[in-house]
This record gives C-alpha cells, structure tokens and sequence, in this order.
C-alpha cells in the first residue's frame, strides 16, 4: 500500500510539473479583449441610428426612395400608398422625433397610481402568470407630420420597437392655420376649421384658438398635437375618457380629419392654410 500511494504522488508531481501555469499575460489579454467586447457592444447600443447606407429595401417604393425617384413624403401621401417600411419615414423625414405616452398604471402599495409609459396585463395558465407589456408612441416632426402607433410585447424593449415602427407605418400630414374668428393671423400655429374624431365611446372636438391660447385639452394629447406642430387649440370631449387608448386614437382621428375636408381657395387664403409643412402654404395667399 505504501508503494502504491508513493508511486500515486510521483505521477502527480510529474503531471504537476507537465502541466505549465496559465500566463499573467494570457489572462490580462482575455480580460481585456472581453472589457473591449463590452465597450464596443455598449457604445454600437448608444449610437445605434438609422443609416441610409446600410439600409436593403423590400418592397418596391423602398427601392424608389433608396434609388432617389422619390424625394419627398407628400409623394407617397398624396397618392396614398401603403408604406411597408419604416426605414423609408426615416429617409425622407429625418428630423422625426419620439415620445412614449403614458397609457400604464403604476401597482404597489407606495407607487400605484402613478401613470406609467408600458401597461402590463397578465394571462392565467398552468404554467403561472404570463405578462405581456403594451405601450403607445408618437412620432412627428413638429411641422405638420405626425404618426401614431399601438405596440404589445412580452417584454418592453420589444413593444416600444413595434409601438415606433408602427407610428412611423401610420404618418399623415395634417393642416394648419388660424381658423379663430378671434384672431387676425395667417400664421400656421393653430387648426383651419373645427374637426371631431372618434374612437369607442370617446368623442373630441378640437377647435382652432387665438394667438397666446396653448394647447387646453387632455395631457397626452397635448403631446400629439405639440408633435404634429399645433400651439395653439381648444377641445371639448366626452364619453369614457379614463381609456387613454381611445382618447389618443380620437384625437388622431380629429386631426386625420384635416385633410380629408375640402376647403375653398378663399377660406384656405383667409386661414393662411398650409398643408404639411409650413412651407407649403396655398398657392391662393401668393
């Protein structure tokens, strides 16, 4: 026995001895190739944006936007058709801006109440509790463009991704003007004429206001409405309007409204009526 545990202690200093440590040099080169790997993943996260360059079209008005055929967005509204890609919103309006409204509900003892960007539902199964999260986004240039859209995913990263490649899918343009009989202005800060939308049992009237007025209607309207570029806006709602939901889409439907009336070349001079941009005010004023 004193032999065999002799010979079990010399086969373990040889292999000891075969085996060579692992270099300090060796360790500090993968610590540092990982550091880097961690770096460049966090700093491509924060620059992350859309690049025309990169950018392989599907579809085949992707292609014309791609290939310059066609220039500018009122192209493809005017004609109305379907947009399939949000890279093309992204070409042609580059200036877009994002906000999450607040559609959620905070839960707890200290926090509940409180409104939240995502609103979290539960499925029973037998498996347990599954949640899923839900979140609406706004897009707009603030200069007579904007676009709304609905996202729901099992995680929030992933609905607010739907939730802004869906409002870039839903742009319009609207009209602007000064439709108030209380002011003499031409300039685009507020509506040309009163519109209604509707949505469920939600109702809202948005009606053009002077100069100075502000935006005097709900909360997360007033961000719809500052990203559609409108200052100035009375409102009047009725119907259940605890679901945010239907208020927001009543409210896009009342400005989708704008450009579905016709006006007269008289009333769109007098309103200083400009469809779009800001720029693009009726050929009847000049």
């Amino acid at each position: 026995m004193a032999e065999r545990t002799r010979k079990n202690s010399k086969t373990e200093e040889e292999s000891s001895q075969e085996s060579p440590p692992l270099e300090e040099d060796s360790l500090e080169g993968s610590r540092e190739s990982a550091g880097a790997k961690d770096v460049k993943g966090k700093r491509q996260r924060e620059e992350k944006g859309f690049d025309p360059q990169t950018w392989h079209p599907r579809t085949t008005l992707g292609k014309a936007v791609k290939e310059g055929t066609i220039k500018h967005i009122d192209e493809i509204l005017d004609e109305g058709r379907p947009i399939l890609e949000a890279e093309i919103v992204d070409t042609l309006l580059p200036n877009l801006q994002t906000d999450l409204l607040l559609i959620g509900q905070a839960k707890g003892k200290f926090g509940g109440g409180q409104r939240r960007v995502f609103k979290q539902t539960q499925k029973k199964t037998r498996e347990g509790n599954k949640p899923k999260f839900s979140t609406f986004a706004v897009v707009g240039n603030m200069d007579g463009y904007v676009g709304v859209g609905h996202g729901k995913a099992k995680e929030t990263v992933p609905a607010r991704e739907k939730a802004i490649r869906n409002a870039k899918l839903n742009i319009i343009k609207i009209r602007r003007g000064s439709g108030s009989w209380q002011s003499n202005s031409t300039d685009q800060h507020s509506l040309p004429f009163r519109v209604r939308g509707k949505c469920g049992s939600v109702i809202i009237d948005l009606i053009p206001a002077p100069k100075g007025t502000g935006l005097v209607v709900e909360k997360e309207c007033q961000k719809l409405l500052r990203l559609a570029g409108i200052q100035d806006v009375w409102s009047r709602t009725r119907g259940q309007t605890n679901s945010k939901l239907n208020t927001l889409y009543a409210c896009f439907a009342a400005l989708r409204e704008l450009i579905r009336t016709r006006v007269r070349e008289q009333d769109a001079k007098a309103t200083g009526m400009a469809e779009g941009s800001a720029a693009n005010v009726k050929a009847g004023e000049s």
